[in-house]
């Protein structure tokens, strides 16, 4: 079947818009962070491996970090384990922590690697356990309250934080074409795994690779202001300010913190970015209006 002009014209209008963005973006690290309503329906799924795979074949190095909250909430409803939040963190027992290895270093981290692989990529499946490719330790919580005299310690188990990231292994991965796929998980000196919240280890993995860009995939279009409007090209300093005025509030916050501290450690730019617009990734990249919230560093 031909294409009409009008079709075609569209056509050749988009390749011209993006080949500036892929001239500067070749040989670059995109850190994505893939997760929410991206990564349950078919289409998105479809749209997002289609987009990774672009990206490596015009010479970018994209690495995915996937989260997984809801397939863990399900699965231990399944097996009558109680899930339990402390401030928005899942307490992780040894049962709970069993689970979590389980859906996000097999399932899910599979399911990702297999649908890049069958858009023609080549990707590979990590945790963060394999290559000590994540060094983690325990993530302390402290409670306070005007009562107290001292802040509670609460011990919410096996959540983790980032100490360190093995760079050099996943450098080589992407110079032999692979397409990192990473499980948020975490092993201490000692053997103990952590589960580790998956904006946390984006963040820190664009940090210390100095990718190029941090896209943070969400369930809505971006940072909005108090209008409801989409908020871009933010500096980190203005970012600041919103937070002050409360502009940014609620879950929200954390996405931001994860970007400010990626594009103050060494990423060139962070993206929040609504992972429901089919090829979302793409658009950001390869277009000049984007699709979200774009932040940069003003130091």
């Amino acid at each position: 079947m031909s294409l009409n002009q009008k079709t075609a014209s569209q056509i050749a209008a988009i390749l011209t818009e993006s080949l500036p963005y892929i001239t500067r973006f070749t040989g670059k690290t995109m850190v994505i962070k893939y997760g929410g309503n991206a990564m349950v329906e078919e289409s998105l799924k479809k749209n997002f491996a289609r987009d990774i795979v672009l990206m490596k074949l015009v010479g970018m190095n994209p690495i995915v970090v996937h989260g997984g909250g809801p397939q863990i909430g399900h699965l231990l409803e399944r097996l009558n384990i109680e899930s339990r939040f402390v401030n928005g963190m899942r307490v992780t027992d040894n049962d709970t922590m069993d689970v979590v290895e389980m859906v996000l270093g097999g399932q899910v981290n599979k399911e990702i690697v297999s649908l890049i692989n069958q858009q023609g990529g080549q990707a590979l499946g990590l945790s963060g356990k394999d290559g000590n490719l994540i060094k983690a330790s325990k993530l302390e919580v402290t409670a306070h309250s005007p009562e107290m005299a001292t802040p509670e310690i609460i011990d919410i188990g096996h959540v983790g934080k980032v100490d360190s990231i093995n760079v050099e292994l996943l450098n080589a991965l992407t110079a032999n074409n692979l397409i990192p796929v990473i499980a948020p998980i975490g092993v201490d000196d000692e053997g103990v795994t952590y589960n580790i919240n998956a904006d946390l280890v984006a963040g820190r993995l664009a940090a210390v690779m100095g990718a190029e860009k941090l896209m943070l995939l969400t369930n809505v279009p971006g940072l909005l202001d108090k209008q409801g409007k989409v908020l871009t090209g933010l500096s980190t300093s203005r970012v600041d300010e919103l937070i002050a005025d409360g502009t940014i509030t609620g879950g929200m916050l954390p996405k931001i913190a994860c970007a400010l501290d990626a594009v103050h450690g060494g990423a060139n730019s962070a993206h929040i970015i609504d992972g429901t617009v089919p090829h979302s990734v793409m658009l950001e990249i390869f277009t000049d209006s984007g699709v979200g919230t774009l932040i940069t560093n003003d130091e």
